[in-house]
């Protein structure tokens, strides 16, 4: 039997992040700063860049270079945490980001975790299983 505390807490989380981009691709910094506890902390693993705070964050998003356009490909939500796949573009340069959220007990994010992975090539070393293999 699902707990339905548990149910509202994944739907409020997943609308809060589903707002939080919206928000993002908008340039709505005032109703993208609603979505945040006043202590989230944004991490970017790859960088290994931490922001703590709502104001650093939403400076730091409001602030950033170049005209970039956001869509949502998938959300993934349980309870307390959510998962977003994006694409990302910037003029003509597409690119993938994978975001991990988790949330307080208000719907809120309190953490973000960016990963923003760069395509490659396949490695030579898997040649021999190129077959099983269709290129997209």
């Amino acid at each position: 039997m699902t707990d339905t505390t548990d149910l509202r807490e994944t739907t409020d989380l997943r609308e809060t992040v589903e707002r939080f981009w919206a928000t993002a691709e908008n340039r709505d910094w005032d109703a993208f700063a609603d979505t945040l506890t006043d202590d989230v902390v944004y991490t970017m693993p790859q960088t290994r860049e931490r922001i703590s705070g709502k104001e650093p964050f939403v400076r730091f998003n409001r602030e950033y270079p170049s005209d970039w356009h956001l869509r949502t490909e998938r959300v993934v939500a349980e309870p307390g945490q959510v998962v977003t796949w994006l694409r990302f573009t910037v003029g003509t340069e597409e690119m993938h980001a994978l975001t991990f959220f988790t949330g307080d007990e208000k719907g809120r994010i309190a953490t973000v975790t960016d990963f923003w992975p760069e395509p490659y090539e396949p490695p030579a070393s898997r040649d021999h299983l190129a077959a099983l293999t269709e290129r997209y």
